[in-house]
């Protein structure tokens, strides 16, 4: 029998956001080397309670009430399933209410257990988790009962230490990118993907790529972008992405911004522009950011999350700090006045992404991880 892995997390596939995509772009692999991977999610409205999601085993447990309520019968009904499938290894995709559940069934039928928070900083699992009631006691209880914490960034493995994690029970395994789908394209196909996409071959093309919440400060871009297209008239700015932000946001727009909701051919875009840029003042390891890496995209980031260790200012990328709009606005203007530079650091970029952060290596790393818990088990 194959190994039996459970996943929690709130939420999956087709709901997006860059924690389910790198979820499930893992558990795909996982599958590929041998393992029966189960999602424990919870159910929105039009969504099967069960499907098979290539080979992956989905499980959509309902949510009634309001939040309180909701998480609740979250609790409950993902129990349930578990009991069911008797996993082999429970792995909670973060610090709320996956992982209440992961503590709940460690301590009623005694799995192993791993976490993964997904996002460090002011808006992360460690900072949130503190700020509920009782969050101490839990976040002790989760330092206590976890096997292996898998951290995607030194922010979150600095985090879970000081909160209490043994040091000897933090693993470093970024998120990792598919590096065959997310590739550099000659001048002549980028050419014909511009024509595809309705791109003019003289745009300076920036892209955005990611959800429009509050904490990527989008709304940053949009308003110093007339001052860049003042500067560079065929400057314009594509956004990729859907959220809570849109309305707002489009609202305080101007001439040179486009946007494109959510896209299936983001690595199109991203092959046919110029420059990637993240002005968020939170991240875990933006999977974004990866993909225009992977795309040979120079790429201007704020110094938050992973950020600074992935990408080497003025080497493979740019960064800036977060929350300064005039930070941003300069640093825009000085990319897309240097083609050179640009080509220097999408190059680096591509090179660095191969090397650390292909899907492939990322997911062995942590099916490693797992096979090191199941012999731990078996001693």
């Amino acid at each position: 029998m194959p190994p039996r892995i459970a996943l929690t997390i709130q939420r999956y596939l087709p709901l997006l956001g860059g924690m389910e995509r790198q979820t499930h772009a893992q558990a795909l692999r996982l599958v590929r080397l041998g393992f029966d991977v189960h999602i424990i999610t919870r159910r929105h409205a039009g969504l099967p309670a069960f499907e098979r999601m290539d080979g992956v085993a989905v499980h959509r447990v309902p949510i009634f009430g309001p939040k309180a309520t909701a998480s609740l019968s979250y609790t409950f009904h993902a129990l349930r399933v578990l009991r069911r499938l008797q996993p082999d290894i429970l792995h909670a995709h973060e610090l709320l209410s996956a992982a209440t559940i992961g503590l709940l069934a460690k301590r009623l039928w005694g799995w192993p257990l791993l976490f993964t928070p997904h996002r460090g900083g002011i808006i992360g699992d460690v900072q949130r988790l503190h700020q509920k009631f009782l969050g101490a006691q839990r976040m002790a209880a989760i330092a206590a009962q976890g096997e292996r914490f898998i951290c995607i960034s030194r922010e979150i493995a600095d985090e879970l230490q000081a909160a209490g994690v043994p040091p000897e029970r933090l693993v470093h395994i970024p998120n990792g990118v598919n590096i065959a789908r997310f590739h550099p394209r000659p001048p002549e196909e980028r050419a014909a993907l511009r024509r595809h996409l309705g791109i003019s071959e003289e745009s300076l093309m920036t892209v955005f790529s990611g959800r429009l919440a509050a904490e990527k400060r989008v709304n940053f871009l949009v308003e110093v972008w007339p001052r860049v297209r003042r500067a560079h008239p065929r400057a314009n700015l594509h956004i990729l992405g859907e959220g809570d932000q849109q309305e707002r946001l489009e609202s305080i727009t101007g001439e040179g911004v486009f946007f494109h909701g959510y896209v299936q051919n983001v690595e199109e875009y991203l092959a046919a522009a110029d420059l990637f840029v993240l002005p968020s003042i939170a991240e875990g390891i933006s999977g974004a950011m990866l993909e225009a890496m992977s795309s040979g995209l120079p790429v201007l980031l704020t110094r938050v999350g992973a950020a600074p260790e992935v990408v080497a200012h003025g080497e493979t990328g740019w960064l800036i700090p977060p929350d300064d709009r005039d930070a941003l606005e300069a640093a825009l203007l000085h990319l897309l006045d240097d083609g050179a530079l640009r080509a220097r650091l999408g190059e680096a970029a591509r090179r660095r992404v191969e090397t650390e952060y292909a899907l492939d290596v990322v997911v062995e790393e942590l099916a490693d991880v797992y096979r090191e818990v199941l012999a731990d088990g078996r001693r």
